[in-house]
């Protein structure tokens, strides 16, 4: 659970912004603290996440209103396919950005790669033990 200012630093918005989305409906605390703090659950933090999203692409807050009631109507079920569908032309995107960076990394020098490499690894190394056990669970089913 997070308090406002942690929910805030999380989602990168200021607590006004955080306050004025409660105002709205567009999120809301998952319960209070005994000292009397709000207490917010990570599915806000996907909400506002999402509303982010939404902004750059120019929606309005009440479309965005209306698209995350819409969002909350899915089944728990639907909503793991559809992430499982982002994820998926996600890795698409991704894989032809490395199609189109091969190249490019072909042509450093080796001390060079080697630096790149040595700051990707960890991250990668992370991203890709998680898709490989997405994927065991995946074929267990």
């Amino acid at each position: 659970m997070y308090r406002i200012s942690e929910l805030a630093r999380e989602a990168n918005v200021s607590l006004r912004t955080i306050d004025y989305y409660t105002k709205l409906g567009l999120i809301e605390p998952e319960q209070r603290s005994s000292s009397n703090y709000r207490l917010y659950s990570d599915e806000t933090l996907i909400r506002l996440q999402r509303i982010n999203q939404m902004k750059q692409e120019k929606y309005t807050l009440d479309e965005i209103k209306h698209s995350l009631t819409e969002w909350s109507k899915v089944t728990r079920e639907e909503e793991v396919s559809q992430r499982l569908t982002a994820l998926q032309m996600h890795m698409a995107q991704l894989e032809r950005e490395v199609k189109e960076l091969s190249p490019v990394i072909e042509q450093l020098k080796p001390r060079q790669a080697k630096n790149l490499f040595k700051n990707l690894t960890p991250q990668s190394a992370a991203v890709i033990e998680a898709l490989l056990l997405l994927l065991s669970k995946n074929s267990i089913m």
